[in-house]
């Protein structure tokens, strides 16, 4: 019997690319939730989505509106069919405000939850979450619950680590799996980029010149992976035949690259830009937080300052730059043998390669916010 999975964030970087994964790889049915404001933004977020998973698909898929700031954001969704859910929509980005965070991330998959719930067929729930949900934690890292008493460096690891032990206490009867992912660098092993987060970001302010000091121990380890594995990863952990759980789905410790090695990198592929070459600018000079705290807080006072929006786009992720982490993945490794190897160092630099060539796109960069 045919499958029907429930995709919330579709029409996201990830949920499109989980969605094109689940069509190659399941029989599945799909049914992808996407957040518009009316008929017509959901008539042309449809019409995207059928063009990039393809025409032979048509007939596995449909669209509709769903937006986790509604009290019931699935309401035109019958439950009985739906045999997994696979929840991806959130607000990722580090600014994003606390009011905020808790609404789309904490409250919105408690929502999810409770349609889950509802789901009488219901083989799977699996909820995206971030490495960074156990917040300045520091050392060795499981794949388990931990508490809040380390505190986080911004609102959305908070939203992450909530969402995942409302989850954990309340929901603790279905057939839950939470993938805590690690930054995603690019879509592929190639190092082509289509979507721009806060890596990206502050390698094109290294590239500009706009930012010469990095908050940050030289020898933190970085877990770094690109979109492919990580929607093949999800794919994998949404089976039923998977064991349910928190599993890290990111690169093994062995694997990770240290700050100071991709700032070396990237600089080396800096170099190779005739224009970079001319303008002689130095590596970035690595600083305490204290001292990149006391350096914010005096840009604060200059507006519209090239300096201070630098420094301001940094600082939110900031601390997490001197809090190493060792997350272990043996749980993924048991029940993902075949996973593809990631090499972070050599992901890093094509991604850097890539944004020099196309000046980091030439055109405005997605968001990497809820798109449910």
């Amino acid at each position: 019997m045919t499958e029907l999975t429930l995709v919330t964030g579709a029409a996201g970087y990830l949920g499109r690319r989980i969605a094109a994964q689940l069509l190659a790889s399941t029989d599945d049915r799909l049914l992808l939730t996407v957040r518009v404001a009316n008929r017509a933004g959901l008539a042309a977020a449809e019409a995207s989505l059928r063009r990039e998973l393809g025409i032979a698909h048509d007939n596995r898929i449909a669209v509709v509106p769903a937006d986790l700031c509604h009290p019931d954001p699935l309401r035109s969704v019958d439950p009985k069919p739906i045999t997994r859910v696979v929840h991806v929509a959130a607000r990722t980005e580090f600014t994003v405000s606390r009011a905020v965070a808790r609404q789309v991330n904490v409250d919105g998959t408690r929502k999810v939850a409770d349609f889950a719930a509802r789901c009488q067929g219901l083989r799977r729930l699996l909820v995206l979450s971030t490495l960074f949900s156990v917040g300045r934690r520091t050392g060795e890292v499981t794949e388990r619950t931990y508490g809040d008493a380390a505190g986080f460096a911004n609102h959305y690891e908070w939203s992450k680590h909530e969402a995942e032990r409302l989850l954990l206490a309340e929901y603790g009867d279905l057939p839950l799996s939470i993938a805590r992912l690690a930054t995603v660098v690019a879509d592929d092993d190639t190092g082509a980029v289509t979507q721009y987060n806060a890596f990206h970001n502050t390698l094109k302010l290294f590239f500009y010149g706009l930012l010469s000091l990095l908050p940050g121990d030289p020898a933190t380890p970085l877990y770094l992976a690109d979109a492919e594995f990580t929607a093949r990863g999800a794919v994998h952990l949404a089976d039923q035949d998977t064991p349910g759980g928190i599993y890290h789905l990111a690169p093994a410790p062995a694997e990770t690259i240290t700050l100071d090695t991709l700032v070396g990198d990237a600089f080396d592929v800096f170099d190779t830009d005739p224009g970079f070459r001319r303008r002689r600018l130095l590596r970035p000079q690595f600083c305490d937080i204290d001292s990149f705290r006391d350096l914010v807080t005096a840009t604060k006072g200059l507006s519209a300052s090239p300096m201070a929006d630098a420094l301001n786009s940094v600082a939110p992720f900031a601390a997490q730059m001197f809090l190493p982490k060792r997350f272990d993945n043996r749980r993924l490794a048991a029940v993902w043998p075949s996973q593809p190897e990631i090499r972070p160092r050599a992901l890093a630099a094509a991604a850097c390669a890539e944004l020099v060539r196309t000046r980091w796109g030439r055109t405005p960069t997605v968001r990497m916010e809820e798109t449910a």
